[in-house]
């Protein structure tokens, strides 16, 4: 049985994601499933360019502002409620449009990838952060080496994030982390994927698009929506003040630094964010660019789209 077909549409920051998702959804009837990390929490729309109704044009927008901004959202939590936002449009016989650009989400999304067993604060992993907390990241670290070399020939001690991972889906299960990876990697799709995706065909106008759009966010009261936040009790330490932007400017209003050396460093960090998600969007072969020259003409994008898609099989 063929996989059911989705359409996603991908690329770095600020090169027109929203705007394309909807213009596609309008022309093949479908609904946009946001595919990002961040614009999941309510009460962050400015920081993480959530779309607004007037953006969405009447088009359904699923995984967008569903999770408390103090809340922890696993990759295997959000694939999971993404799962189900994309079976429920399809039985309404319309197309899934998956929109973002945390490659890492998308990804887990269209393999069916499943992770493996463990959560962030169960008894397995309070033991082995007690442990590190009374003996350091030796003791743990000789423990991999152990019972999963090849895991631990992938990581550098330091890296005690992944290291506490790995044992504590060894303890909870008695199978290691890499024979999970390689059990899941072996199945088949979950979806039948065809990929847009929108870049600048030169950089420089990517970060100066970034850098204005940082700017008009402060303009729209991004820091009004960190104090916001702050006002709500969401705690310093939460994912959500982890985002670009809140992380930032959490600082400046703690008086660490001034607001504009934050506001510069927003816009670093947004153009660094918008490299690294080139460079894992470029490993997929599948991926059709559409280049913008300049400026953002979504109406030679939507046509070019339509040619591409249609060679696909999507009418």
């Amino acid at each position: 049985m063929p996989q059911p077909k989705i359409l996603c549409v991908v690329g770095p920051t600020a090169c027109g994601k929203t705007k394309m998702g909807v213009l596609l959804a309008r022309r093949y009837d479908g609904e946009v499933v946001s595919v990002d990390s961040m614009q999941i929490y309510r009460g962050m729309a400015i920081g993480t360019a959530a779309p607004t109704p007037e953006e969405t044009e009447g088009i359904p927008h699923h995984m967008v502002a569903v999770a408390d901004p103090a809340e922890k959202w696993s990759v295997a939590r959000f694939t999971e409620a993404a799962d189900a936002c994309i079976q429920d449009i399809l039985r309404r016989g319309k197309l899934p449009i998956l929109v973002g650009g945390t490659g890492l989400y998308l990804d887990a999304i269209i393999s069916g990838l499943t992770f493996a067993p463990g959560e962030a604060g169960g008894a397995v992993r309070k033991e082995l952060e007690a442990q590190l907390a009374r003996e350091g990241i030796a003791p743990l670290w000789e423990e991999l080496q152990q019972v999963d070399p090849e895991a631990a020939a992938r990581l550098h001690i330091a890296d005690e994030k992944r290291i506490l991972r790995a044992l504590e889906v060894y303890r909870e299960t008695g199978c290691t982390i890499s024979e999970h990876n390689r059990r899941t990697a072996a199945l088949p799709r979950r979806y039948d994927p065809i990929y847009i995706g929108l870049a600048f065909r030169d950089r420089s106008d990517m970060r100066d698009l970034i850098d204005r759009r940082v700017d008009a966010m402060m303009d729209a009261g991004l820091l009004g929506e960190v104090q916001a936040l702050l006002g709500q009790g969401v705690p310093r330490t939460s994912t959500a003040f982890q985002a670009i932007g809140y992380k930032e400017l959490l600082a400046a209003v703690d008086g660490q630094v001034p607001l504009e050396e934050a506001v510069a460093e927003i816009k670093l960090r947004s153009r660094q964010y918008a490299k690294r998600q080139l460079t894992w969007l470029r490993r997929n072969q599948d991926i059709h660019w559409i280049y913008w020259e300049k400026e953002r003409n979504f109406a030679d994008a939507l046509r070019i789209a339509t040619e591409i898609l249609s060679a696909q099989g999507l009418q």
